[in-house]
């Protein structure tokens, strides 16, 4: 996949290839090594953006960090509920029986 190099950058690399004409150089050579800076100028912008990209994901793994660190004092003071037992059903199943029991006896 060949890169687009955008007018701006090979604008610049023209001015900066003119600029640093010698003597007897020929437009063709003057041509020559305005490409050469342009493909500098690319390599530079491609490393650039490759050296945001990792910026970028190391600041995003510290934020990830320092949230998790945040996180994990809150996760320890919270209990978790034992599993509920069975006893208080069966007494109130009882209870239930009980009062259906004594009604029926009463009547």
């Amino acid at each position: 996949m060949a890169q687009q190099i955008s007018n701006e950058t090979k604008d610049e690399a023209m001015k900066i290839a003119k600029a640093t004409q010698k003597p007897g150089q020929t437009k063709e050579q003057t041509k020559l090594i305005a490409q050469g800076i342009e493909k500098g100028i690319t390599e530079y912008k491609k490393r650039q953006k490759s050296k945001a990209r990792d910026r970028d994901k190391q600041r995003k793994q510290v934020l990830k960090e320092k949230q998790r660190q945040t996180m994990e004092p809150m996760d320890d003071g919270l209990q978790v509920a034992p599993k509920a037992s069975k006893l208080p059903w069966l007494l109130l199943a009882l209870s239930w029986l009980g009062f259906i029991g004594l009604y029926l006896l009463n009547h």
